[in-house]
């Protein structure tokens, strides 16, 4: 039995679960748009609105997660591949009681994976539809393989640009990319774009409409505008103290926006609340399952 064979047995009978979390990935094109903060921030308002959320810090060796919420983790996801720990035992306690996975600082063992790791990785990690409501995946900026693959894999993607050029330049070669795999099915992929920094509702839109005009036209999928993150001296203030601005400013412009964001997702249009997928389950169903 090869290896791709045996990730499909394990799925195959993970998939019979009936408890599965609802996964968001959120993701960018361009490193440094605020894609980290974003996650850490949805994840607090989600948890506001009575769900129980976990984030999956993926961009493995970076420790973005922990170092903005100034919470420095016991364990992180190596030593579950490594060290013998479950899952459960290292999932971090942070604000509003959401709860994180770190992807570690400094580790290379994450990117050297033998079939067995590989394999256990698989299983460890179907442990999240069990503990969680929603899965907040936040992936590493670009196009690599880890990120594509988990972007692909996701019912549920949340696009983060802002009106810098390169920013939307980057974004939409991640889609392309993403366009570009064969296993890519778009019609079971809903993509919700976040336009941040933004000085207004105006900007966000015409940033969306902007890029959402070349998606539609050379890349053939819908895109979703689901709001804009204004610029917020108050987040910048959050931000070097350690903590998340849903938390120390409340009230401030882009808590309130980030809030519309989360109600958004969670009770928005028909068009949201109709997106495919299997929870976690589905996601990595998605990576390892060939294309029919």
């Amino acid at each position: 039995m090869d290896q791709a064979e045996q990730l499909r047995n394990i799925i195959k009978e993970q998939n019979k679960k009936k408890h599965l979390a609802r996964v968001i990935t959120v993701t960018s094109g361009k490193g440094g748009v605020g894609k980290s903060n974003i996650s850490v921030n949805l994840a607090i308002q989600l948890s506001r609105l009575n769900k129980r959320v976990v984030v999956l810090d993926a961009d493995f060796g970076l420790a973005n997660i922990e170092i903005m919420l100034g919470i420095r983790p016991e364990y992180n996801l190596a030593d579950v591949m490594f060290r013998g720990k479950d899952l459960q035992s290292i999932i971090t306690k942070g604000p509003e009681d959401i709860g994180f996975i770190s992807g570690g600082s400094g580790l290379k063992e994450l990117t050297n994976l033998d079939s067995d790791q590989v394999r256990s990785l698989v299983r460890t990690m179907y442990e999240l539809d069990n503990i969680a409501d929603v899965v907040i995946v936040d992936t590493g900026a670009g196009i690599s393989k880890t990120v594509i693959d988990l972007v692909m894999s996701s019912a549920e993607v949340v696009l983060v640009a802002t009106p810098e050029p390169t920013s939307i330049t980057d974004a939409y070669a991640l889609l392309k990319t993403l366009c570009r795999r064969e296993e890519f099915d778009v019609s079971k992929t809903k993509v919700y774009m976040v336009a941040n920094r933004t000085h207004g509702y105006k900007e966000g839109k015409e940033l969306y409409d902007k890029l959402n005009m070349v998606v539609q036209k050379f890349l053939k999928m819908n895109m979703y505008y689901i709001g804009h993150i204004p610029s917020d001296d108050k987040l910048f203030q959050a931000v070097m103290k350690q903590q998340p601005v849903s938390v120390s400013y409340p009230n401030a412009s882009s808590s309130r926006a980030l809030l519309d964001i989360a109600m958004l997702l969670e009770n928005g249009e028909d068009a949201m609340k109709e997106v495919s997928g299997k929870g976690l389950s589905g996601l990595f169903a998605k990576m390892f399952h060939p294309k029919k």
